[in-house]
């Protein structure tokens, strides 16, 4: 594996991460990307260059986004078939945290289903900057309604990335903190798995070297995140509609559970692709309709099957009683009344049953 760290205007704390990576894991190579940084920064990156790390540049500042990919090439030419840790430049993630998320990573990869590890702090825990608690608890929320997932901590930057999904990762969209987001609210929709690992929670001077601004940052993590809650709920609004209109139409249940179904998914990969993620593109058109096309179609099978659940079970049941009687299912003969005929009366008092022998 690689680690790779994205820096802007970094400070000791970077120097400090990566001297300690490499007295811990000597033979693991650190990437460093200078997301321009300037002049005033640059005794930093020479003295992480001189601890052996390779450090990449950017001539102006892009983007914590962009510099990650940046990295992401690098490691897919310089080390293909690595498994790619990232980790943040300010000393918020331990190198004892960093390894372990490195390690679950590889043991994924070699066990044949890689994951997406993601390092995951107490992010609500006592003792936390009020800012980070309020603003995680916000974004753990409002993810779980875009997403459908829960995770514990949407903001971390500790990921474990398995060499098979870096060029799903290449294109992914936005090139600031909306980057991370963007990735998490598609990776299950497009098929990758991912897994937690506590990692212990680490603010320096109240989180005073965070580059996280509060409004522009929030409203580009948040937009997201509300139009890919917005998609699902239309992609939801036409399913209903749908399956009342055609049930009402055609008396067929799983016939019109399975169109609707069919619509509003494709309704929903239309609009997540060209208005939430804006992906005109056609590049990787058919892999990412493959993916969603088969997750879509288990959870049709799932619904279809649940439909059917219990009219499968009153069938049983009717089966079960037919052979304690000893006789077939027999349909209900309808009453003479109800056929419009006057029965006759009784011409004899009704019977009293027999009373059993004492």
């Amino acid at each position: 594996m690689i680690i790779l760290i994205p820096a802007y205007e970094p400070d000791v704390a970077l120097t400090d991460l990566v001297g300690a990576l490499t007295i811990s894991a000597p033979g693991i190579p650190i990437v460093v990307v200078d997301d321009g940084s300037g002049p005033r920064h640059a005794a930093v990156f020479d003295d992480v260059a001189a601890l052996g790390a390779t450090v990449l540049g950017h001539v102006r500042n892009q983007g914590k986004g962009a510099a990650l990919r940046t990295g992401f090439r690098h490691a897919m030419s310089a080390f293909p078939g690595h498994s790619v840790v990232t980790a943040d430049a300010d000393g918020q993630h331990t190198v004892a945290d960093i390894l372990n998320v490195g390690a679950t990573t590889v043991a994924a990869v070699d066990s044949g289903a890689p994951v997406m590890v993601l390092g995951c702090r107490d992010t609500g825990r006592r003792g936390n900057p009020m800012r980070s608690r309020l603003g995680n608890g916000a974004a753990r929320a409002t993810f779980r309604l875009a997403a459908g997932w829960t995770l514990s901590d949407t903001q971390t930057g500790l990921r474990g990335i398995p060499p098979v999904m870096l060029p799903w990762l290449l294109a992914q969209r936005g090139d600031r903190f909306e980057y991370e987001q963007n990735v998490l609210l598609r990776c299950h929709r497009d098929g990758w798995e991912t897994c937690e690992v506590p990692i212990e929670t680490v603010y320096m001077a109240g989180n005073a070297s965070s580059h996280f601004r509060p409004l522009v940052d929030t409203l580009r993590v948040g937009v997201p995140l509300l139009l890919f809650a917005a998609s699902s709920l239309f992609a939801f609004a036409v399913d209903t509609l749908l399956l009342l209109v055609l049930t009402a139409v055609t008396g067929a249940l799983i016939p019109s559970i399975v169109a609707a179904r069919v619509v509003s998914a494709t309704v929903n990969f239309v609009v997540n692709r060209h208005v939430v993620f804006r992906r005109d593109g056609t590049g990787a058109l058919h892999r990412q309709a493959t993916r969603y096309a088969l997750l879509a179609g288990a959870l049709l099978a799932s619904n279809v099957a649940w439909m059917t659940m219990p009219h499968r079970g009153r069938d049983a049941a009717a089966r079960r009683q037919a052979r304690h009687r000893g006789g077939a299912v027999h349909a209900r003969l309808p009453h003479p009344a109800e056929r419009g005929v006057r029965p006759e009366p009784a011409r004899f008092p009704p019977r009293i049953g027999r009373q059993c022998a004492s």
